[in-house]
């Protein structure tokens, strides 16, 4: 993201400022493009190299420390609510700002890729990858941002933490919604052209960042290649693809954040730390599946059940198949009062929504052991 003018996001802002401030994001990122082949704009690579530029010298600066002294005390939602308002802002002025420079030449020149040759880019494609390149970056920022503000641990020299930002901020479903979301905000005239940039395997751009780069790079060519629309199609398809961007990346980190913190609370309270993990991995396992926020709050649990109890189950480590009669064994061996353990599976079968039949008949039998000790 930029520099931090979030001050004037969602409160009417000042116009000239922030266009400048855009304009100068442009001028930074057409020294970008200059250093691009029309091999690397064509294979993909260029978003490789968007994303070293991109966040090598922005996660330097910007990181929890960063947010708190400038909004110190202000909760994270609040903070993000404006981040993404400030970010669709700007992705809309320089949506304004690149379509007042696209003509038909423009669009034509598209194809000239093929011949030319591939140190040199042709100025009119250089035009449209600023474009892609800004709002590219800024979703890439403000999806970070996010992160950081939710306290998500991100490592970014780590490439499966990185993978994890890019599938955050360029998902596979908020290009869905993004879809579905615009066919229905732009003139009729316009939908089926619209809907045939964003069909096909959308997954395939999982696969490889060069994949990723051809996939953005052909999504943003609607903005350009469809005639009569121009200015008013490409601010408001940037504003509103950097909202679905940003909501989405509030709605994936949030939930994270609060399994995270689920995790710290039941650590922090429990006064059978071992005990907590082989009853937390009873309950998830109850109906023999494992979803993504059971696995996510399993992780976190012994991790901080480590961290501030020093307790390591290696047993429950190596574990295949858990057998509840260990489990009933445990609890039968605890003295005292064993209300932290029933409380805590109650939270555990509701981490990931609406507690199932299996959850119920383990909690049900965790009730009645508690009741005997």
């Amino acid at each position: 993201m930029i520099e931090d003018p979030i001050v004037a996001a969602g409160t009417g802002g000042d116009d000239e400022a922030d266009r400048k401030v855009v304009e100068q994001e442009r001028a930074e990122l057409r020294e970008f493009i200059k250093g691009l082949s029309a091999d690397d704009i064509k294979s993909g690579d260029w978003f490789a190299k968007l994303i070293a530029e991109a966040m090598r010298s922005y996660t330097a600066k910007v990181d929890w420390r960063y947010f708190q002294e400038r909004y110190a005390g202000v909760p994270a939602d609040a903070v993000i609510d404006q981040r993404i308002k400030m970010a669709a802002r700007y992705a809309a002025l320089e949506g304004g700002l690149s379509a007042g420079a696209y003509t038909a030449a423009v669009v034509a020149t598209l194809g000239s890729l093929g011949g030319a040759s591939a140190a040199t880019v042709p100025a009119a494609v250089a035009t449209m990858m600023i474009d892609v390149a800004f709002i590219t970056r800024l979703q890439l920022r403000l999806a970070y941002d996010i992160a950081v503000l939710y306290r998500i641990p991100l490592d970014l020299s780590d490439p499966e933490d990185m993978w994890k930002l890019i599938r955050v901020a360029f998902t596979i479903r908020s290009g869905e919604a993004a879809r579905e979301g615009v066919a229905k905000a732009v003139p009729a005239i316009v939908r089926p052209l619209i809907k045939r940039f964003y069909s096909g395997d959308v997954l395939n751009a999982a696969k490889a960042l060069p994949v990723v780069g051809r996939h953005l790079l052909q999504k943003n060519i609607i903005k350009i290649g469809i005639p009569l629309v121009g200015v008013p199609l490409a601010v408001m398809l940037n504003r509103y693809t950097t909202l679905l961007a940003g909501r989405h990346a509030q709605a994936v980190f949030r939930n994270e954040a609060r399994v995270i913190e689920l995790a710290g609370n039941l650590s922090e309270r429990s006064r059978h730390p071992r005990l907590l993990l082989w009853v937390a991995w009873l309950v998830i396992m109850a109906d023999k599946k494992i979803t993504d926020d059971e696995a996510l709050l399993m992780r976190h649990l012994v991790r901080l059940v480590r961290e501030r109890h020093q307790v390591v189950d290696e047993r429950l480590a190596h574990l295949v198949d858990i057998d509840p009669a260990d489990v009933w064994e445990r609890m039968d061996a605890e003295p005292g009062d064993l209300s932290d353990v029933l409380a805590a599976a109650d939270r555990v079968a509701a981490v990931d929504g609406d507690v199932n039949k299996s959850e119920k008949a383990v909690i049900s039998e965790l009730r009645e052991r508690c009741g005997r000790v």
